[in-house]
């Protein structure tokens, strides 16, 4: 897992979002016609596949931007790279980098990960932009998100973050919790299909050792994905 975002932070993301309205994507939302044709998969999960690498510290958001960057320019920075990178950029959010490794390298989790408000930063250093939403910011004019924004994006070949929560889609006891016991979000992963047919959405999932092409029932995804507000970061750009 990995990454770090307080209930405050919220605010900055909607500024974040109305600072970028006027360089927002123009994305409707009606499938392209090759989509609608077949109705079948959004997104290219088996070319994606081959940018998946498996985590060694806090560090899921990091990983989840450099599968992104290795989608977008065909070549992906190492772990130690990027996080050279991080640790090097100041978060647009907090005092400091946006990333420092765990103290305790015994305990790859000991750290404060990642705030996921600041993944349009790093990513800019790649020369990649990138928005990002969530439910309360797309419902004051800020980029779409949801199931059928997430099979659009993907149709339309652009790269994609979102938060989850992990213990729910690896079948494990919930361990982030609100105060009333709900599960929140502690886990970015890349999405890089849909399949309407069988009902199944395909990830890069950095944090499992079997997240290549990782495959989550469809239902089980979208009330993981919730517990962020439905989070979602989509670049600008397209994947050539």
């Amino acid at each position: 897992m990995g990454f770090k975002i307080a209930t405050a932070a919220r605010r900055v993301l909607l500024t974040l979002v109305t600072s970028a309205a006027a360089g927002s994507l123009a994305l409707g939302l009606a499938a392209p016609a090759e989509a609608a044709a077949g109705g079948i998969l959004y997104g290219d999960p088996a070319a994606a596949a081959k940018w998946w690498r498996l985590q060694k510290y806090d560090d899921c958001a990091i990983m989840a931007t450099a599968d992104v960057v290795g989608q977008m320019t065909g070549s992906e920075p190492s772990e130690q790279a990027i996080i050279n990178v991080a640790q090097s950029t100041p978060s647009t959010t907090h005092p400091g980098s946006i990333y420092i490794p765990p103290a305790d390298s015994q305990n790859p989790n000991s750290g404060n990960g990642t705030n996921r408000l600041d993944l349009p930063t790093l990513l800019r250093h790649y020369d990649i932009g990138a928005q990002i939403t969530d439910a309360e910011a797309a419902a004051k004019n800020g980029p779409a998100t949801g199931m059928d924004a997430l099979k659009h994006y993907l149709a339309t070949r652009h790269a994609v973050i979102v938060s989850l929560n992990a213990e729910m889609i690896w079948g494990e006891p919930v361990e982030s919790k609100d105060d009333e016991g709900n599960p929140v979000s502690d886990h970015s992963v890349v999405v890089t299909g849909v399949d309407t047919r069988s009902g199944v959405v395909h990830l890069n999932d950095s944090g499992n050792k079997n997240g290549r092409d990782e495959q989550i029932p469809l239902d089980l995804f979208v009330k993981a994905w919730a517990t962020s507000h439905y989070f979602l970061l989509v670049t600008v750009a397209t994947i050539k």
